[in-house]
């Protein structure tokens, strides 16, 4: 079983689109995913068809339940978010153990998956924390644009900080830039930056501006489904294949 905290502090990266439907990806190459919407914004759960969910992660951090899988497909499962989680950061403060309460509830399903992916809040407060002292590796999406690794170095810290205190096995996996124009001169300027930051963790796979992207989580289905011809599930399919083959 492989966990991977899919992470970046600045939203508009497409981090939630990626773990949608990087999952549906794996989940379509027959890998038993589940996916964690740890992120009080519930983008990740509504873009999946959920709305008005009863129970969500917040009960599970909150009382030490079991987390509320809710099933999606045959190989893909999802844990839901609520506004609810708005509160977490607050309320963990005084809890013993705060950094380790993802980790401890996923113990419950060692084994049953082969790929955990956890979309973060676009934020580096404790429930990030959580996430990264949980998971085994951690991809970033990165937006096609000039200030794409504003305040990067602040994340890497942060990892650092995790690795060093929490979870010593802890690896950036991997990076990816989302929100490609081809068109546009200026993005092979952007990647090539990219490249040289981070080196051999860029992926080869990018990700490239595309509609149907944005109508499928309207639709509360991913892009496989949705449009399964389109740019969109073309790039999200050779990612997931990507991930395959490296993580």
């Amino acid at each position: 079983m492989k966990i991977i905290a899919i992470i970046n502090h600045k939203g508009g990266t497409g981090k939630t689109t990626s773990t949608l439907n990087i999952g549906a990806g794996l989940a379509r190459r027959n890998k038993r995913t589940l996916l964690i919407d740890i992120d009080p914004q519930s983008n990740l759960t509504e873009g999946l068809g959920l709305r008005d969910v009863k129970i969500s992660i917040y009960d599970s951090i909150k009382d030490d339940t079991a987390l509320p899988i809710q099933t999606i497909s045959e190989y893909l499962d999802i844990v839901p978010s609520s506004l609810d989680l708005l509160g977490a950061e607050i309320e963990l403060v005084s809890r013993l153990g705060r950094e380790t309460i993802l980790k401890r509830l996923l113990k419950a399903v060692a084994g049953k998956y082969d790929y955990i992916l956890i979309d973060c809040a676009p934020a580096l407060g404790m429930l990030t924390v959580n996430a990264l002292v949980a998971a085994d590796t951690v991809m970033i999406p990165l937006e096609a644009e000039y200030f794409a690794y504003r305040g990067i170095d602040r994340l890497v810290s942060i990892i650092s900080d995790v690795r060093t205190h929490y979870n010593e096995d802890l690896t950036i996996g991997g990076v990816f830039i989302t929100k490609i124009n081809p068109r546009r001169v200026i993005t092979e300027q952007i990647t090539d930056s990219i490249k040289k930051y981070f080196t051999d963790k860029l992926f080869n796979t990018s990700i490239r501006i595309n509609v149907a992207l944005v109508e499928a989580q309207l639709k509360g289905i991913n892009v496989f489904e949705y449009a399964p011809e389109s740019n969109g599930a073309t790039d999200y399919a050779n990612l997931a294949d990507e991930i395959l083959a490296k993580i």
